[in-house]
């Protein structure tokens, strides 16, 4: 439970779910609140580390920080849940850099905007909660409404985001380059981040989606991506993952071919569960894309897309869902067919890319990099989870004061889908409004479930 009366007050008016607008806006917010940040007088711990002994657990902290003030265009949130995304891991290394670079750079831009500009920041890309306050200027949320937060922060001062806001030049994701995030009691996001909370999921498992669900349909589905269509193949890395779970999902909802690639003998299980018959599990099947630290083996790449052939019926792939990077980028230009599609959105397992160019150039390849999503594409995914034709992928819970090991577990990649955080909601399993519509999907929903 908070150790706020004012935030405790709150919790059981929403718990409660019989207090109207006007008298959850007349609760008085408290002066501060918990939440996980890191430490700018600390971005040096782990200098000289190898990256996989760099721990979180060391550098998260969990802590009481004022509230901030509340902007035209803003809302503060009461955060029921959240979850951990692969940033929240990268803001906790300080890798490739320390986030506060980027508060630093958001500070300047405007007097409203050097709230941001702390020595601490809090984390968190991703929320499910309840809305407490709305800032001038906002017409459609208000007091009491169950809302998702998706992670784009835009100013759309500009023209050049008004086609598509992931272009704007102040687009920024909220939690990692802009503070106040999804990962505390109380989170500060602009209203246009806010979307219906899906009514038959608790809150924990409407806060998973967000910032992968986005991410993956942008990467595949939309215009700005791969474009996907039926019948396409795509090869879809760490297929039972936090992106790569969506990403598998939206293939199979959208009438294509996913071919998953896995770690485990359980990760291919999920994926089967899920519904996809093509399944890789690379340890297992012991692919080297790398000779040395320097030197790629190109006969690997060979094995692997001779194995892929195995599983489609002799097609190459179409599309290759793309977020490991350097370790698999050279695998993937190769296997992908003629004029296929290569779109990447992360590099987890490092950020320079290589390749032979002219598996590309002579095969009119192309490689498409995308980033999270637009507001419309945000709401699109959302609206699928919504409508139960995407589903949670939450495999279990922390509470807020253990975030330092569910971050450590996504780090050393010792989880399956998604990692949830519960902020203030008191337990897992709370939230739910459309019983009917959960009992429809329940198998689906707890897929991805580790038992207690």
């Amino acid at each position: 439970m908070p150790d706020s009366p004012e935030l405790n007050r709150i919790l059981d008016a929403i718990l409660a779910q019989e207090t109207d607008a006007r008298e959850l806006a007349a609760l008085p917010l408290p002066s501060s609140y918990r939440a996980v940040t890191v430490h700018k007088d600390e971005t040096g711990m782990f200098l000289g580390l190898p990256r996989q002994e760099k721990d979180p657990r060391k550098s998260l902290h969990t802590e009481e920080v004022p509230v901030p003030e509340l902007g035209p265009g803003e809302a503060l949130v009461a955060v029921l849940a959240s979850s951990v995304n692969y940033n929240t891991v990268w803001s906790s290394l300080f890798e490739p850099l320390p986030t506060f670079g980027f508060l630093e750079r958001y500070g300047r831009l405007s007097e409203l905007a050097r709230r941001h500009d702390l020595p601490y920041h809090i984390l968190g890309s991703d929320l499910a909660g309840v809305v407490l306050r709305v800032g001038p200027g906002v017409n459609r949320w208000r007091p009491g409404d169950e809302v998702v937060a998706h992670c784009l922060s835009v100013e759309l001062e500009s023209a050049d985001g008004h086609g598509d806001t992931m272009l704007d030049p102040e687009q920024r994701i909220w939690g990692f380059e802009t503070n106040f995030g999804g990962l505390a009691e109380i989170a500060l996001v602009k209203a246009n981040q806010l979307m219906p909370k899906p009514d038959h999921l608790t809150w924990e498992e409407a806060a998973a989606p967000g910032l992968v669900n986005s991410t993956a349909y942008r990467q595949l589905v939309s215009g700005n991506g791969a474009r996907m269509k039926q019948g396409d193949n795509v090869l879809v890395w760490g297929a039972s993952g936090g992106l790569g779970a969506f990403a598998t999902q939206l293939v199979l909802a959208g009438g294509a071919n996913p071919v998953c690639v896995v770690s485990s003998p359980r990760k291919a299980d999920i994926c089967r569960r899920m519904g996809a018959e093509a399944v890789i599990d690379r340890v297992a099947e012991d692919y080297r894309f790398w000779s040395d630290e320097r030197t790629q083996n190109p006969r690997e790449w060979k094995r692997f897309g001779a194995r892929i052939r195995e599983l489609t019926g002799g097609e190459d792939v179409d599309i290759v869902f793309e977020h490991p990077g350097r370790e698999t980028f050279g695998a993937s230009v190769y296997v992908t067919r003629k004029g296929g599609t290569v779109v990447t959105c992360a590099s987890t397992s490092g950020f320079e890319h290589v390749y032979d160019n002219r598996y590309l150039w002579m095969s009119l390849k192309r490689i498409v990099g995308t980033h999270f999503a637009n507001y419309r594409e945000a709401w699109e995914a959302n609206r699928l989870v919504v409508k139960g034709k995407i589903h949670p992928t939450l495999s279990r819970c922390y509470p807020l004061e253990e975030v330092g090991q569910a971050v450590y577990d996504v780090h050393h990649n010792l989880h399956q889908g998604k990692v949830g955080v519960l902020a203030l909601a008191p337990r897992e399993g709370l939230g739910v409004r459309n019983p009917e519509l959960r009992e429809r999907h329940l198998a689906a929903i707890n897929r991805f479930r580790v038992p207690a």
